[in-house]
């Protein structure tokens, strides 16, 4: 007889975590995955120090060139890139779709749109729209027959954290996005969805040298997320030495 007590481990869940200036609430808008991926895809580029050398030849003097990049010269991180593919399913919402009146008239379509809105600039959209004429015509009003001028600001995608429970939690950008839609509704809105998503890893460096990232607060949380992250990076390979210790004791004749 069952006491209601599971041994089973609790399983986390992956998570996207966007952080945005241009949010009405000052909360990050957490997007939980409803499975995680049966397989993540991680892959690491390392720096080539000829490709380097040659493009640094390539460009004359005085234009950013830092001349030939020695053998073992790194000036930054490898890049880091993660593939993985979401499957979402409003098959349990429909059950009782009184509690889940969202997912009973657009299925899956809203956490897609949430996912496909992280490759929007944050300064777009309806309500950007609307803020943006706001102050074109305040200006308009201000400066009167002067405002021929209009100033647009420089689009920036939201800062984006991937977390794949405590030891990785890694600023990205996403880099490729594409949506399988299955089982549609009455409104042709999915029941059931695969969305397949490329992330390149920002690192902290890249993130602390770029001024014009629209929310300062995500900026700093998502460098520290990074080095946080090397940290126990480093701490895993420090703990290797065990092993290796162990395995050349294990070959020695003595």
């Amino acid at each position: 007889m069952s006491d209601g007590y599971s041994r089973s481990p609790k399983l986390l869940k992956g998570a996207i975590v966007q952080f945005s200036a241009g949010m009405i609430i000052p909360i990050p808008n957490i997007i939980i995955f409803q499975y995680n991926p049966e397989s993540l895809n991680r892959t690491l580029t390392p720096f080539d120090p000829d490709a380097a050398a040659k493009k640094a030849a390539a460009t004359p003097t005085g234009e950013g060139s830092t001349g030939p990049t020695g053998p073992q010269e790194q000036p930054f991180d490898p890049t880091e890139q993660f593939n993985l593919q979401l499957f979402l399913d409003a098959t349990d919402p429909l059950e009782d779709p009184e509690k889940h009146p969202v997912a009973f008239v657009t299925g899956v379509a809203d956490r897609i749109a949430a996912l496909e809105m992280l490759l929007y600039p944050t300064n777009t959209g309806l309500l950007g729209s609307l803020l943006g004429s706001a102050s074109v015509s305040l200006h308009g009003v201000t400066l009167g027959a002067q405002a021929t001028t209009k100033i647009v600001a420089n689009k920036q995608v939201p800062v984006i954290l991937f977390v794949w429970g405590p030891g990785r939690i890694l600023p990205v950008r996403l880099t490729a996005f594409s949506v399988d839609e299955m089982q549609h509704n009455q409104l042709l809105y999915p029941h059931r969805a695969k969305v397949t998503i490329g992330m390149r890893v920002i690192t902290s460096e890249s993130l602390r040298g770029d001024k014009d990232l629209v929310s300062s607060q995500g900026k700093d949380l998502a460098a520290f997320a990074y080095d946080f992250t090397m940290k126990q990076k480093q701490v895993l390979a420090t703990l290797n030495i065990a092993n290796t210790v162990e395995s050349i004791l294990g070959i020695l004749p003595f």
